[in-house]
C-alpha cells in the first residue's frame, strides 16, 4: 500500500478524531465534566496481516486515549475507549476493496486472495453483531457516572 494511503487511514482514525477533541476539550474543562468515547477496533489490540496501517492507526489511537484520560482526569473528564469486533457495515467491503487493490497481484495474491475469501465467507454467513450493540453501548457509557476505561463489545471482541 503506499504510504499516501497509510497517511489517509491515520487522517480517518487518528488526526480527525484529535482536531474534533482539541476543539471540545476548552468547553468540558470549563464546565470540570465530560466524558469522551474514541472508537476504536479489536483491531487496535491485536493484529492480522494485510493490515498493518489500520491496525497502526488503531494501536495510536488507543494509545493517545490512554494519555488523553490521564491529562483530563483532574478535569473530571472521561475518556473512553470503545473497541468493536465484527460489526455488520460496510465495513468488511471497504477493507476487501483496498486490500485486492493493493495486494490481490504480486508477491503477497496468495494470502490475499486467502483473506478476502475468509472476510467474504464469514460477512456473507452472518457473523458478526449488529450494529445496536454500539449504540447500546454508548448509551450505557454516557449514562454512567464512572464509564470504565474500555468497552470491548460485538462478535470476536474478546
Amino acid at each position: 500500500m503506499p504510504v499516501e494511503e497509510a497517511r489517509q487511514q491515520f487522517e480517518v482514525n487518528l488526526f480527525g478524531l484529535a482536531a474534533i477533541t482539541q476543539i471540545v476539550i476548552p468547553y468540558m474543562r470549563k464546565s470540570n465534566s465530560g466524558t469522551i468515547i474514541n472508537t476504536s477496533s479489536m483491531g487496535g489490540k491485536m493484529y492480522t496481516s494485510m493490515g498493518p496501517w489500520y491496525h497502526a492507526s488503531k494501536h495510536a489511537l488507543e494509545g493517545f486515549s490512554d494519555c488523553l484520560r490521564l491529562e483530563l482526569k483532574q478535569f473530571n473528564i472521561n475518556v473512553v475507549i470503545l473497541e468493536p469486533g465484527i460489526i455488520v457495515t460496510e465495513f468488511g467491503d471497504v477493507m476487501l476493496k483496498n486490500i485486492s487493490k493493493f495486494s490481490s497481484k504480486g508477491q503477497y495474491s496468495s494470502l490475499t486472495n486467502k483473506l478476502v475469501t475468509a472476510t467474504k465467507k464469514m460477512y456473507d454467513s452472518g457473523q458478526g453483531s449488529k450494529t445496536s450493540v454500539i449504540s447500546k453501548t454508548v448509551t450505557k457509557i454516557v449514562n454512567e457516572r464512572k464509564p470504565k476505561t474500555r468497552y470491548r463489545v460485538g462478535l470476536w471482541a474478546k
